[in-house]
């Protein structure tokens, strides 16, 4: 694409976001960088994309929580051909535990922030005359475990939300689409695997087969790379007539 179009990646200053902007830059596309942080950390990764490209990089700050700061981050791109909303947060506690104040997060940031940055991209994507709305769920989006009753709801939301988006711009070269990851090897779940190993008195190796993967048919983690080369190829004109749907990259999890 070689620097013509613009992606902005909520979420993107490490893990799953981090990777698709890498993957993305890599394929000729011009990235912003998201989180709610503004540290020179963030705009150094933005600076380390740009000169191993040579395309633009930037890093914007944006509380995905605040749906103004949601829209405000798209009218300061200044431009959105491709548009991944990927932030997301987590808690894991029974409903008649759930904290509030936490399901409340939980929404605004993996549901409700898709649904502000998309109301801005689409007239833009539509004065472009071309866009991509990319939307990473999860296998939590079609299936459920307990304990995660926001986060089920919340990936459900945006599955569902995928579907009326593509909807209303299926006849303009416009599509959306949702990736469902299982487990992905991040930095966060690699931090992960030590302490858990030390409290089961496991292998890392045992804790990322026995528990991390029990899900996951394939006992391997999907990477960043994967699903960064994923939304590649649905920015590709193979994917024109791809929209409305979900593509899994969860090692066979949604297939049980």
């Amino acid at each position: 694409m070689s620097g013509e179009k613009t992606a902005i990646i909520t979420g993107s200053n490490s893990g799953i976001g981090l990777g698709v902007a890498w993957e993305l830059a890599r394929a000729g596309v011009n990235v912003v960088l998201n989180s709610y942080t503004n540290d020179e950390s963030d705009h150094a990764l933005a600076a380390e994309i740009a000169k191993e490209t040579g395309l633009d990089a930037r890093y914007i700050q944006a509380d995905m929580s605040k749906g103004n700061a949601c829209r405000v981050l798209i009218e300061k791109a200044g431009g959105c051909d491709i548009l991944v909303n990927n932030a997301g947060i987590q808690h894991v506690a029974p409903i008649e535990d759930f904290p509030v104040e936490k399901w409340d997060a939980i929404i605004a940031i993996n549901m409700s922030s898709a649904f502000h940055t998309t109301a801005v991209a689409l007239p833009i994507m539509r004065e472009r005359g071309w866009g991509r709305v990319v939307n990473i769920a999860s296998a939590h989006g079609l299936t459920a475990s307990p304990y995660k009753s926001a986060y089920v709801a919340a990936k459900h939301g945006v599955v569902g939300m995928t579907k009326a988006v593509a909807l209303e711009t299926a006849q303009e070269p416009i599509t959306c689409n949702a990736i469902c990851p299982g487990y992905v090897l991040t930095p966060l779940v690699e931090a992960q695997i030590p302490d858990t190993a030390k409290k089961y008195n496991m292998s890392k190796e045992e804790v990322a087969q026995k528990i991390i993967l029990e899900r996951q048919p394939s006992k391997e983690f999907a990477t960043v790379e994967q699903l960064g080369q994923t939304v590649n190829f649905l920015c590709s004109s193979a994917a024109d007539q791809i929209t409305g749907t979900t593509i899994s990259v969860d090692g066979g999890w949604t297939a049980l």
